[in-house]
């Protein structure tokens, strides 16, 4: 079968991470053997939570504030400033890396604390790492070789 793109990998990693734990999200008839999604997904929901434990209360009542056409705008500018109060713990960890922890981190709380705005950040987050980050995850290797910890 055919490889998938970076943006349908996205997709599907995003799409994993928002469905409950215990659901089962399908990925065998992707044909692409190196790439399991539903890992990738585990990986970035344990990133979002070490993260979501240090960092994340202030911001969250922005985006929740915001009106509908206004949520890409206040979840962007939420993500922005997390990672620009994040402290590096190695000098080697790309500022990249600190903005994937953060829009994984922002993603996971309003799926957990504001039910009804699920969907609409589910979007605005695979548009945001298909826009904004997908250069540095090619870069390392895809999603599948990406270092998450």
């Amino acid at each position: 079968m055919a490889q998938i793109n970076f943006n349908e990998q996205t997709y599907i990693i995003i799409s994993c991470m928002f469905q409950n734990e215990q659901d089962v999200y399908e990925t065998d008839a992707l044909g692409d053997d190196d790439f399991d999604a539903v890992t990738i997904a585990a990986k970035l929901r344990e990133l979002g939570d070490h993260y979501d434990e240090t960092v994340i209360q202030p911001l969250i009542k922005d985006v929740r504030a915001a009106a509908g056409d206004q949520v890409l705008t206040a979840f962007s500018n939420s993500v922005q400033s997390l990672c620009n109060t994040w402290v590096v713990e190695r000098a080697e960890v790309a500022s990249e890396k600190q903005l994937l922890k953060a829009t994984v981190t922002l993603a996971l709380y309003v799926k957990k604390n504001c039910p009804d705005m699920t969907r609409t950040v589910q979007e605005a987050m695979t548009y945001f790492v298909n826009n904004r980050l997908a250069g540095w995850i090619i870069q390392q290797g895809g999603w599948e070789r990406a270092a998450f910890s």
